[in-house]
């Protein structure tokens, strides 16, 4: 046993059923009183590409499971909301209607008021949004050349 370190069995901490489970929780006897210091590893290196918190955070929630699909729609054309649903039969009500909000409040989607009785709204891409689409067709690009390797890559994985 490591010098400093107590076994919880040897300080009167045991178990009513000790025959059927045995105590291997081992820890440090106290803390130590010398700082050690952790290297900065935040380092950036220059010209290389950094994700930081904002744009992790916008990359998370544009790049979700369904923006990409309701992207894909907006940009052919607006759509209602029903209209969306049908066009990705998929995805629940819940999930499209927080998928839009989302876009939105990243300005890429704006809601428009189409009629107050009953109550009529239209998605639209934005023109922030459109300007999205050059890199989400070159990502998808990628997606469909590579995926042959990332299949064997993933089947690879499974069989270790």
């Amino acid at each position: 046993m490591p010098s400093g370190v107590k076994r919880r069995t040897d300080i009167g901490v045991s178990s009513h059923r000790t025959n059927r489970y045995t105590f291997a929780t081992w820890w440090t006897k106290d803390t130590s009183r010398r700082p050690r210091i952790v290297p900065d590893t935040t380092d950036s290196h220059d010209g290389a590409l950094t994700i930081d918190h904002p744009h992790r955070e916008f990359l998370d929630q544009v790049l979700d499971k369904w923006s990409l699909s309701v992207l894909s729609e907006l940009c052919e054309r607006p759509c209602r909301f029903n209209d969306l649903r049908r066009a990705i039969p998929a995805v629940t009500q819940k999930s499209l209607t927080a998928t839009l909000r989302r876009l939105e409040r990243n300005g890429i989607v704006e809601r428009v008021l189409l009629s107050s009785r009953p109550v009529a709204v239209e998605y639209r891409i934005t023109p922030l949004g459109k300007t999205m689409r050059h890199p989400v067709e070159v990502l998808l690009e990628w997606v469909a050349v590579h995926m042959p390797e990332v299949e064997r890559a993933r089947r690879a994985f499974d069989l270790e």
